[in-house]
């Protein structure tokens, strides 16, 4: 049986991003504890930037600096509150250039899911029963009620453009996560 995993956060010196997260695979792996940690994001963008020369170069820019998202299997309390092993929590913990997990206290905190898609540390696929020109209903909260037509849909991003008609007839395009709309029946 897999156990749940969830998405934690640790703050690193600014500039170790890359050699914690290579120190914790090498801990991993020779300890053999993929079954416990199970993968390291470090969110990144890449940029142009122009020189004074006026040529250009890409650049690949940290969105977190001095943050590293760590994947860690889970157990749970009898409250039921996840929690990570102490083992999972020592080796973290305890690589050089880390200097704590993001949380209360100091103590590792999951982030929540929908924190981890927005983010885009972790993507989801969705797939959908409607396409281009539809009409769809809304189940986002702050649009529950309302319908529209698709007016573009980017599975990239897990995203579709939405032509709401609003109170006086006019028509505002709003971009949602494609789960938060339903094809109308």
């Amino acid at each position: 049986m897999e156990r749940e995993a969830r998405w934690y956060v640790i703050h690193t010196y600014s500039g170790y991003e890359n050699k914690v997260a290579a120190n914790i695979e090498k801990i991993v792996e020779n300890r053999g504890m993929q079954d416990q940690i199970l993968g390291m994001k470090i969110p990144a963008e890449t940029v142009v930037e122009v020189l004074d020369n006026g040529k250009r170069r890409e650049v690949e820019r940290k969105l977190f600096p001095g943050y590293v998202f760590v994947k860690i299997a889970v157990d749970f309390d009898h409250d039921d509150q996840p929690f990570i092993s102490d083992e999972a929590w020592f080796v973290v913990r305890n690589v050089r250039g880390v200097t704590g997990f993001v949380g209360p206290d100091n103590k590792p905190a999951p982030l929540d899911e929908d924190k981890v898609i927005e983010m885009a540390i972790e993507k989801r696929r969705v797939e959908v029963s409607y396409q281009v020109g539809d009409l769809v209903s809304i189940i986002h909260p702050n649009f529950e009620g309302f319908t529209g037509r698709v007016e573009s849909i980017n599975p990239e991003q897990n995203t579709v453009k939405i032509a709401i008609t609003a109170l006086f007839g006019k028509e505002t395009i709003t971009e949602l996560a494609m789960d938060w709309v339903e094809p109308l029946d």
